[in-house]
């Protein structure tokens, strides 16, 4: 309109940089990062940690905008800052999967082309490996590796030729000035998808996306100011589902925890009176079926935000009859972790509490970042009837869904195909708008014509008393095509038959969606807690049909 201008007065670029100055000055002396016995900083001392590390990588290593910077290292105070310096230098974070092995995180370090590496001590080796894959095979300037020592602990003497974090953290000066984006569309985080149906993709996140995500997170989790949160999700997975920006925008404390274990989970829980954290369903599932002697009453009301894979309604009962309150989320790595959340109704409270974990099991509704999520029909792109059965494909609109792919204009333009993000998930729409998943479109079974959902045969798997954990895949079948294979793994000190627990499903179930087979094993997962399933078909597919010549085998 006439009279109107756009400037530096009205105008910043968006960035979640801003959430640790703030909370700097607002949260100066409260507690910003706890870690063990040894760690307790405020958010004062947080951000001179990450301004003169952001001052250090210019310096030094002559670290500029655009740059790639990778660590590889759990959830420890280090990583938390490196979220924050590493923007603050203009660079783009790139966080590896700890599970990954010396080939995989070379192909990561080659793709990123990241000019150095943090890395955790106690995966020095695997880097270390890394970088001699890349040195036969890359012409390149190999990265340049810096120690993460053990956060608190006296520097190891074994390594004193590689520079390690606090070394370079000192060196480092307070006048720096923050290198802010010139655009709010600049990339500030790479993320690359974890592997469970095809190669990792690196996943290319924006300042802007980043700051509306967070801030998204801090509604969906109802997260006041000085919250206290548990790491309990990998920092390297979606930069923590966002959370690591969305602590800081409250001025929460980080209670930092290396591996998760429901012993120390219960006694953090405890020591820091924690109101928040977050986990995959396995994490749950861990919880709820941990010994008694680790169980530690819950000081008050302590939200937990799941997602990553459907959650089961037995876990989410089992989750609320020990005192939380489990809030679930679904997303993908390309929309920033968290793109929908199954928002509670106080209507539902009345309803019986297994009723209720059902609904809660939904993945629910966009959050206020994503502009539209729907279900459409994969030929047509009509949205599906909201009548609970019909299936379709679940795709994203908005401003928190990922930049693209890096180095992979094709599969971008293929995931942004008719305007929309296709998740590759397939769910039904309830008649009050609600999504609910059905599966991943390669993982849905169809046995003689008929469509079987994984995911709702592993649900009443799942309520079998005797079972831990449970995957469904295809098992192919000469007659039918395939048919239902289970996988599962027995709770301690449990025993069940595998026709007991197909009897079992076929008295819940249609008798077509009942598993044919049960195979009782460890189940294979990725370091966020999601079953491999690729792995479990191919185990599945290994058995060979279990009908020959339309006779079953014996």
């Amino acid at each position: 309109m006439e009279g109107t201008i756009c400037c530096s007065a009205n105008y910043v670029p968006l960035s979640p940089i801003s959430f640790l100055e703030r909370s700097a000055v607002v949260y100066r002396d409260r507690s910003s990062i706890v870690y063990g016995d040894h760690v307790n900083f405020t958010w004062a001392e947080t951000r001179d940690r990450c301004l003169k590390l952001a001052s250090s990588l210019a310096s030094r290593f002559q670290i500029s905008r655009g740059d790639v910077v990778a660590v590889l290292a759990p959830n420890i105070p280090e990583m938390y800052e490196l979220h924050f310096a590493v923007p603050m230098a203009g660079a783009v974070l790139c966080t590896l999967n700890i599970r990954h092995n010396s080939t995989m995180i070379s192909t990561l370090l080659k793709h990123s082309a990241s000019k150095l590496i943090f890395v955790d001590y106690q995966f020095l080796e695997v880097a270390r490996g890394a970088i001699k894959i890349m040195s036969k095979t890359t012409p390149t300037v190999l990265p340049q590796l810096i120690l993460i020592p053990d956060s608190g602990k006296p520097l190891p003497s074994q390594h004193p030729e590689i520079l390690n974090y606090e070394s370079l953290l000192a060196t480092g000066n307070l006048d720096f000035k923050i290198k802010t984006p010139d655009d709010e569309c600049d990339p500030i985080a790479l993320n690359y998808t974890s592997g469970t149906t095809s190669s990792p993709k690196g996943v290319v996140y924006s300042h802007r996306g980043a700051y509306l995500n967070s801030l998204s997170a801090v509604l969906l989790n109802e997260m006041p100011s000085m919250s206290v949160y548990l790491w309990t999700v990998p920092m390297f997975h979606c930069n923590g589902w966002c959370m690591t920006w969305a602590v800081a925008a409250q001025g929460g404390t980080n209670v930092c925890l290396r591996a998760v274990t429901a012993k120390d989970v219960f006694k953090l829980i405890s020591r820091h009176k924690v109101t928040h954290m977050s986990g995959a369903p396995t994490v749950l599932n861990m919880l709820v079926n941990a010994p008694v002697t680790e169980w530690v009453p819950l000081p008050g009301p302590v939200s937990v935000m799941t997602g990553g894979a459907p959650p089961p309604s037995q876990v989410v009962f089992n989750m609320e009859q020990f005192g939380f309150n489990v809030r679930h989320s679904y997303g993908l790595t390309e929309t920033y972790g968290p793109g929908t959340i199954c928002v509670w109704k106080p209507e539902w409270d009345a309803l019986p509490l297994q009723t209720r974990a059902k609904i809660k099991s939904r993945q629910g509704v966009n959050h206020v970042g994503i502009e539209q999520v729907d279900v459409k029909d994969l030929v047509t792109m009509k949205p599906v009837p909201w009548d609970g059965k019909t299936i379709g494909e679940v795709m994203f609109q908005g401003n928190t869904v990922m930049s693209g792919y890096l180095k992979d204009r094709d599969a971008t333009l293929e995931a942004f195909k008719d305007g929309w993000f296709r998740s590759g998930d397939l769910g039904v729409r309830h008649s009050d708008g609600y999504i609910e998943l059905r599966d991943r479109s390669k993982d849905i079974i169809i046995s003689g014509g008929e469509n079987i959902s994984t995911i709702e045969v592993e649900s009443v798997l799942f309520q079998h008393p005797a079972v831990l954990e449970a995957a469904i895949v295809g098992r192919p079948d000469d007659h039918w095509g395939e048919t239902p294979c289970a996988f599962v793994k027995v709770k301690e000190g449990c025993k069940v038959s595998g026709d007991e627990l197909i009897a079992y499903c076929r008295e819940k179930l249609p008798h077509y969606m009942a598993p044919r087979t049960v195979v009782f094993d460890e189940l294979p997962k990725t370091s966020t807690g999601k079953t491999q399933k690729f792995v479990l078909r191919e185990k599945a597919k290994a058995m060979g049909s279990l009908r020959v010549g339309g006779k079953s085998k014996l």
